[in-house]
């Protein structure tokens, strides 16, 4: 009797995984088709190995349509989001769907939040993860070393623009890079600019939330808040150091939590850092987090179950 009712135990046990497995079809299948957006020194894919680092396969799985934008490594918010919006037409003529979601990381979010904002009619939803949405003090840092017209500007400008430009030819893209325009666009008072021209989900207080819903175009926005999250990944040192310049508020390492938010704030206190974001190094990711995967798939869920 008693092997018996260990028997059924384990098969109760193991029937009850198949809801689980039954819910997971279509986890992820959201209305409109979802683009992805890097950020800046970005890329799509560089042979076998992605931006998005197992991202899009993993929301792909569970039903999403996923396409992955290439625009400029190095150039200005606007320059960027022109290239975008040229490409979200190429995806909807492919596709038949009269509107993408928006996912843009680092640079990625103003840049995707441009399109929103002069093609509203394209776009079901903005999602901004680690956006430079206000600046960031370590572009003004660069930008006071390297003032304009300045030696130094022309030194660092052709180190980023060869840094730049070989990301470009190894990703294939062909498009023209010119890292003081990026360097300018993610100023604080470069972001000021933007922000006045396309002010769609920005806060209009320091640290607060931006309008849910803006032209019929829905904002989100998610970041880390911890630059070192794991021993073995060979830039969290680099981003402990640089995340310095933000002297004690909160961030990923290159971006403030604060400045990160946009829409409604999901939440901007993740311990991940700028890399974690898009499960970058290779997935060396903080072990004691959520996965950065099931993030996106999350939120690919969460737009699924709004109709979007």
């Amino acid at each position: 009797m008693k092997r018996f009712a260990n028997m059924l135990a384990a098969l109760l046990f193991a029937l009850s995984f198949l809801p689980l497995s039954a819910s997971a079809a279509g986890y992820t299948q959201t209305r409109y088709p979802i683009v992805l957006v890097h950020g800046f020194l970005g890329w799509d894919s560089i042979g076998p190995y992605d931006y998005w680092f197992g991202i899009a396969d993993a929301l792909r799985r569970d039903g999403a349509q996923v396409y992955v934008a290439q625009v400029s490594a190095a150039n200005s918010t606007e320059v960027r989001g022109e290239q975008l919006l040229t490409y979200v037409k190429q995806v909807l003529a492919a596709t038949g769907a009269q509107k993408v979601n928006l996912i843009g990381h680092s640079h990625g979010g103003p840049t995707v939040r441009y399109v929103a904002s002069v093609a509203p009619g394209l776009v079901a939803s903005v999602t901004s993860v680690g956006g430079v949405n206000k600046g960031t003090p370590v572009a003004d840092i660069l930008r006071g070393v390297a003032a304009p017209g300045s030696f130094s500007e022309s030194v660092l400008g052709s180190i980023v623009n060869g840094v730049a430009g070989t990301i470009a030819f190894l990703s294939g893209d062909s498009s023209t890079q010119v890292s003081t325009a990026a360097l300018d666009s993610m100023t604080t008072a470069g972001a000021a600019r933007f922000n006045a021209a396309h002010p769609e989900g920005v806060p209009a207080t320091a640290c607060g939330e931006g309008a849910y819903q803006a032209r019929g175009v829905y904002y989100f926005s998610w970041s880390g808040a911890q630059p070192f999250t794991n021993l073995i990944d060979p830039l969290d040192a680099p981003l402990s150091l640089v995340s310095l310049a933000f002297l004690g508020q909160k961030n990923d390492g290159l971006v403030g939590s604060c400045s990160s938010h946009l829409g409604r704030v999901i939440r901007d206190d993740y311990r991940m850092n700028h890399l974690d974001e898009v499960n970058q190094v290779a997935g060396l990711v903080n072990l004691f987090e959520t996965n950065p995967v099931t993030l996106y798939r999350q939120h690919a869920n969460r737009l699924r179950e709004m109709g979007l």
